[in-house]
């Protein structure tokens, strides 16, 4: 056995090879251009430490955040046709349904959960953009219903965070009809006089916009979101005129009247559970745990008397008499 071969050049080898990083160890902000990292990113919800821009975030991630302990249910989804229209273009319609599928790991693109946030019992539903942008399609569609379903069984208030390109253009008039049928089903709420809140996400665009994203009770933005129809720059070519700085962006459109509430995604738990629970008609929320008021006295350390000196000190003086005290002329 050459122990030269088989021991020492390994060893050699892997202490001056090169080593492989992970691509997704250090995310670019585009706002800024500061390198973030991953770990730092992740607990900051998203929003870049440098700029205070808000990071698209996963819907998983987003409920681990919102719900007591990240503990949330699943709301199951009707599964519609795969490929109801047949539609191809540069790849077939199911082959990009496969590659979103692989790379978000979602099997569309929105999750309903349920749980509680502050606890307060809620249901929430969140459009994942990653997956071919957040588009509408029919299972998006069969989702919205789903949970205002789940809500109104429950009688849970429904919270929804929309981030979207819009209409799925694969699945044709059957993306259109999303509008009308999650429209069908916000009324189911407001019939039930259930709390119906929307966030909206950078971006909410399009079909989404036109339908069930602009229908909430209350309209909560995420700092700098884009939401629009038509986006800027289609206005811009239709007009040929030059649109006003942050046209179209949350803070915008919440001077214009379009929005109640523009709200740091770090401040935006707290937010909704004080709404929620002011629509529900329920006492302030609980910021912490208290003992319960009139403790037993034999639950509390036991103290010394007042008149018992501590321990290793020494008694005071008495302080002598008036008679005492000799006379001064």
């Amino acid at each position: 056995m050459n122990w030269i071969t088989n021991y020492v050049r390994p060893r050699i080898n892997s202490l001056f090879s090169r080593r492989e990083v992970p691509e997704n160890l250090w995310t670019k902000c585009p706002e800024c251009g500061t390198m973030l990292f991953h770990r730092e990113l992740a607990d900051n919800l998203n929003v870049c430490t440098n700029c205070d821009h808000h990071l698209a975030i996963s819907p998983r991630a987003r409920f681990t955040a919102l719900f007591d302990a990240g503990a949330f249910v699943e709301v199951k989804v009707p599964e519609p046709l795969a490929d109801p229209l047949g539609f191809k273009d540069q790849k077939k319609y199911p082959e990009r349904l496969k590659a979103a599928q692989k790379s978000s790991g979602e099997k569309d693109a929105m999750l309903v959960a349920e749980g509680e946030m502050g606890r307060t019992p809620i249901v929430a539903a969140a459009q994942n953009f990653d997956f071919m942008a957040g588009s509408m399609g029919m299972y998006v569609g069969n989702a919205i219903i789903a949970a205002a379903k789940r809500a109104v069984e429950l009688k849970r208030p429904l919270v929804l965070f929309s981030a979207s390109g819009g209409a799925r253009m694969q699945e044709g008039i059957l993306s259109l009809m999303q509008m009308p049928r999650t429209t069908v089903a916000v009324q189911m709420l407001k019939e039930a006089r259930l709390p119906y809140i929307v966030v909206l996400t950078h971006p909410t665009t399009g079909g989404v916009t036109a339908s069930y994203a602009m229908l909430g009770d209350i309209q909560i933005a995420e700092p700098n979101a884009l939401i629009c129809f038509a986006g800027p720059r289609v206005i811009e070519q239709t007009i040929r005129e030059k649109l006003p700085e942050g046209f179209q962006r949350a803070e915008y459109l919440l001077e214009h009247g379009m929005l109640d509430r523009v709200t740091h995604r770090k401040k935006l738990r707290e937010e909704l559970i004080s709404i929620l629970r002011m629509l529900t008609g329920q006492s302030a929320p609980v910021v912490a745990d208290l003992p319960a008021p009139g403790v037993l006295p034999s639950a509390l350390p036991e103290t010394p008397e007042a008149s018992d000196p501590p321990a290793g000190s020494l008694a005071p003086e008495a302080e002598p008499s008036p008679e005492a005290v000799p006379a001064r002329d």
